[in-house]
């Protein structure tokens, strides 16, 4: 009895300095532990971007790309993270406070993107109805600094951009007066437009910021993070194969929970526009469908239009009409 008390005290003993070594990280007596691994990518869960706070950096105001009936377009930049982000500018001719509409594109491939691709149009009608839009390229695009990193934290990189542009927007109006525009930005009053994976994007931001930044929706991508990438797969060269292991490798290491929209929309306090085309191939309909019923099910408010036969730009002539219902929702949430 006497040794198996000794001995259940000897294991006890080893065993508490070896939990305690571990604990404190250093060396085992019994030999090398495991280093604790480097998960860099943890930053971007949503939880932890919901921590972070953004500084917002000056707005530079460049060259002008084109002027039209009520509004001039120019080229702009900021920082993110020390490095630049360009983008596409649309301001109002005129004088007086005008709201920020802060413009997020979809996917565009890198070698056929221009400053402006898939936001120009629409930001010049809302210019020419007295709001001034920012659009960002995003890193890789546009005359932005590259991005440096894997494609994943790339995509997540665009959530940090958008919310650091959206805490710049507070440094606009110096911008307005470096160059001699009589414009004003109301920075109280900040909206957000999404289509396609831009609307994903949006509404990763809302989530993560939860600030009550009105967004219309054209289209948006709302399915659960990564099949909202691994769905578009079949477009690339090698179908997807190089994508799968990245999303692979991640998942070894990562819960896709924490980095998926669909786990968050109860932390959405803005009013959404919602614009879906029946005939849309890039996003079926039955994701804006589920995506609407959702939101309504967490009591957020929602206006939800279809358009038959439309596609996913509303090129088959219901465009005009979406910008139209778009802005009049801006106009009415702004009290404008």
């Amino acid at each position: 009895m006497k040794w198996l008390i000794g001995a259940t005290f000897t294991l006890s003993a080893v065993l508490l300095i070896v939990l305690s070594f571990r604990q404190c990280g250093c060396i085992s007596p019994l030999g090398k532990t495991d280093e604790p691994k480097d998960l860099p990518l943890t930053q971007y869960s949503y939880s932890s971007l919901r921590q972070k706070e953004f500084a917002g950096s000056a707005i530079q105001i460049d060259k002008t790309i084109s002027e039209g009936n009520g509004y001039l377009s120019r080229l702009f930049h900021f920082q993110v993270n020390g490095r630049k982000v360009s983008g596409l500018i649309n301001i109002p001719v005129r004088s007086g406070l005008s709201p920020v509409i802060v413009m997020i594109r979809g996917y565009v491939d890198q070698k056929a993107y221009q400053t402006g691709t898939g936001t120009q149009h629409g930001g010049e009608f809302l210019a020419q109805n007295g709001f001034v839009t920012l659009a960002p390229d995003f890193f890789g695009y546009g005359q932005s600094d590259m991005p440096n990193v894997g494609p994943l934290e790339e995509r997540f990189l665009t959530y940090v951009t958008v919310l650091q542009l959206l805490a710049s927007v507070r440094n606009l109006n110096s911008a307005f007066e470096n160059n001699n525009l009589s414009v004003r930005a109301d920075v109280d009053k900040i909206g957000l437009w999404g289509h396609s994976n831009g609307g994903q994007i949006a509404l990763s931001v809302l989530e993560i910021s939860g600030k009550n930044y009105p967004t219309a929706l054209w289209a948006p991508v709302s399915k659960p993070f990564p099949y909202s990438i691994l769905y578009y797969t079949d477009e690339v060269d090698d179908h997807g194969r190089a994508l799968r292991k990245v999303v692979a490798d991640f998942e070894k290491d990562y819960d896709s929970e924490q980095y998926s929209l669909t786990n968050y929309l109860g932390w959405i306090k803005a009013p959404l526009q919602l614009h879906q085309g029946t005939a849309d191939e890039a996003v079926p309909i039955g994701w804006s469908n589920l995506l609407n019923q959702s939101l309504q099910e967490q009591k957020i408010k929602v206006q939800y239009f279809t358009y038959p036969g439309e596609d996913h730009n509303f090129a088959n002539g219901s465009w005009l009409t979406v910008m139209q219902r778009t802005t009049e929702f801006y106009r009415k949430e702004f009290n404008q």
